[in-house]
């Protein structure tokens, strides 16, 4: 795929919540595979094959008064997708145990080493609500546990749960971008016992986890909570991620509905990541 011809389109959006979280959805259903959040707005990927210049007519969101969006496009070629991220990409430290670097970085003397290469998808710890999310999994114990890694990215949270050894782990991601990366970093970082699925919630059939991961945009969450609390054992914990400080209020009343607590959470930039238990 190192030769696809991909249309990055980037939008900005006022106000960007929640049109964003709309827009990426409206998208995904145009074809759309890859998002980006930014601080003004959206960037969205679609293959050429799949783009036609009339792609966005009649988008409603488009056409609703209440947001001003704006876009432009332009061509770009993976290999100009990894050129740029390499000189752009610097390794993250999160705490004093973790590291995440590309594998042209120096090896650095820490407990946890992941390398990545992100290519085009979301998971790099840049984002404040992967590196909270990371902080998470940092403070918990995961040893033994069977865990679910939903909207899986890079792969990144699932290699930091095996690092910190989880016994079981499932890692899902709908983008097909995402889920051949994910396949590339699980075994860059030698972590075979993370299972890689491409799809949806639907996968959620029959399984159960002590600790379950999610980092999506809010109005997924909100449709997956259910799901993903019929899959956690007794005395279980859910991690969210992927939406505001203003937005903590829903996503808590959805969890208490299904029989869940709100603990805590951290906060990075008003974005947060939250834990609930049974």
């Amino acid at each position: 795929m190192s030769n696809s011809v991909y249309i990055e389109y980037n939008f900005t959006v006022i106000p960007v919540q929640p049109a964003s979280d709309i827009l990426i959805a409206e998208l995904g259903e145009r074809g759309f595979e890859s998002f980006v959040e930014t601080d003004n707005g959206v960037q969205a990927y679609i293959n050429k094959e799949e783009w036609n210049p009339e792609i966005l007519k009649d988008l409603p969101i488009l056409e609703n008064s209440l947001f001003t969006i704006e876009h432009h496009y332009v061509e770009i070629e993976q290999e100009n997708w990894n050129a740029t991220w390499e000189q752009n990409f610097n390794p993250i430290q999160v705490g004093d145990k973790c590291v995440v670097r590309a594998p042209f970085h120096e090896k650095p003397d820490v407990e946890f080493d992941i390398v990545i290469e992100p290519k085009m998808s979301f998971g790099t710890g840049h984002h404040e609500t992967t590196y909270m999310m990371m902080q998470h999994i940092l403070d918990h114990d995961f040893k033994g546990k069977s865990v679910l890694d939903m909207g899986s990215g890079t792969g990144v949270l699932a290699i930091l749960a095996a690092m910190k050894g989880a016994e079981t782990i499932d890692a899902i991601d709908i983008d097909n971008w995402c889920y051949l990366n994910a396949m590339e970093n699980v075994e860059r970082n030698k972590c075979n016992h993370i299972n890689v699925y491409e799809g949806t919630a639907d996968l959620l059939v029959d399984q159960e986890y002590d600790i379950i991961i999610a980092n999506i945009n809010r109005n997924i969450l909100l449709e997956d909570i259910p799901t993903y609390v019929k899959c956690l054992a007794k005395d279980g914990m859910l991690f969210l991620s992927g939406f505001y400080v203003e937005d903590i209020p829903k996503i808590t009343e959805k969890c208490e509905e299904v029989g869940l607590k709100f603990e805590n959470n951290l906060e990075n930039n008003n974005w947060v990541a939250v834990k609930y238990v049974f």
